[in-house]
C-alpha cells in the first residue's frame, strides 16, 4: 500500500491488516556525468514498490536527503547534516506510531557511512522511548555486498559504477545519459581533507560501461528477495517493552 497515494479511510482499513510501513531513504547527489541525482532515491523506492506487492504493509514516501560527505562538493549534491536526518527520522516515526502503526522497516539506497550511522542512532532512541515499536534499519548494498559483486565484472564496483548504473538502466532506462568513463576515488586514507574533488573529480567508482540492463533486473529481484525475507523476520522479533 502506497501511502500517498490513499485517503484516510483507506489508511484506517489498512491499518486493520498491518501495523507494518517501510520508509525508504535516498539522496541529492552526483552520480557521475550519465546518472540522475536521485539515482539512490530513484533505485531504493522503486525496489520497494515491488516488494509491497508482495507483502501487505504500507510504504511511506521516500526522504530525498541525505548525508553525503565524499560527494559533498560536487555539482548537484545537496545533503543534510548527520543531526538534521536523526531528528526527520525519529519525527517521521514517532508520528506515525501516533497513526498505529509499530513495525518499521528504514532502508536506505545511499550507502554513505554517516548516513547509515545517523538511522542507527534515530533508530537506538526510539527503540527507547516508544513502547511496542519493532524496528530495523538496513542498506541493500550492504547486506547484499557480496552477492551484487558476483554480478558485476568489476572489481570493487561501487558508487555510479556498474551495478547502481545496471539498476537505473533496468528501471528507468531513459534517465541514463550515456556513460562515464572508468574511475576510482583517490582519497588519502586515513585523512580526511577538505578539497575531495581533487581527489575524486568525476564522482564514478567503477566502470559503468559494463552495465547492462539484464545486470540490473537480476540486481532488483535478488534485492527484493532479501527485503521480503528480512520484513518476514520481523514475526520472530519482540517489541520494545
Amino acid at each position: 500500500m502506497i501511502l500517498e497515494n490513499i485517503t484516510m479511510a483507506e489508511f484506517k482499513r489498512h491499518l486493520k491488516k498491518t501495523n507494518t510501513i517501510i520508509v525508504p531513504f535516498g539522496t541529492v547527489e552526483e552520480h557521475g556525468n550519465h546518472l540522475p541525482l536521485n539515482t539512490d532515491t530513484l533505485i531504493i523506492y522503486e525496489v520497494l514498490k515491488e516488494v509491497v506487492k508482495k507483502r501487505n504493509v504500507f510504504l511511506a514516501p521516500p526522504v530525498f536527503y541525505g548525508v553525503c560527505t565524499t560527494t559533498s562538493q560536487h555539482p548537484g549534491t545537496i545533503g543534510i547534516t548527520p543531526e538534521t536526518l536523526r531528528r526527520l527520522t525519529c519525527d517521521i516515526v514517532r508520528d506515525a506510531y501516533k497513526k498505529g502503526l509499530r513495525t518499521f522497516f528504514l532502508v536506505t539506497g545511499h550507502g554513505g557511512g554517516l548516513h547509515s550511522s545517523a538511522l542507527k542512532e534515530a533508530a537506538e532512541l526510539l527503540i527507547e522511548d516508544l513502547k511496542g515499536i519493532k524496528i530495523a534499519v538496513l542498506c541493500p548494498y550492504d547486506i547484499l555486498y557480496k552477492e551484487l559483486a558476483e554480478l558485476a565484472e568489476t572489481p570493487n564496483d561501487s558508487h555510479a559504477g556498474e551495478i547502481e548504473t545496471s539498476l537505473v538502466l533496468s528501471l528507468a532506462p531513459e534517465l541514463v545519459k550515456g556513460r562515464s568513463k572508468e574511475d576510482y576515488p583517490k582519497l588519502p586514507k586515513p585523512f580526511v581533507v577538505k578539497d575531495k574533488i581533487r581527489y575524486w573529480r568525476s564522482g564514478v567508482w567503477g566502470d559503468p560501461a559494463k552495465a547492462s540492463r539484464e545486470k540490473g533486473e537480476k540486481a532488483v529481484k535478488l534485492i527484493v528477495r532479501t527485503i521480503v525475507r528480512i520484513i518476514d523476520q520481523a514475526s520472530t522479533v519482540p517489541p520494545a517493552s
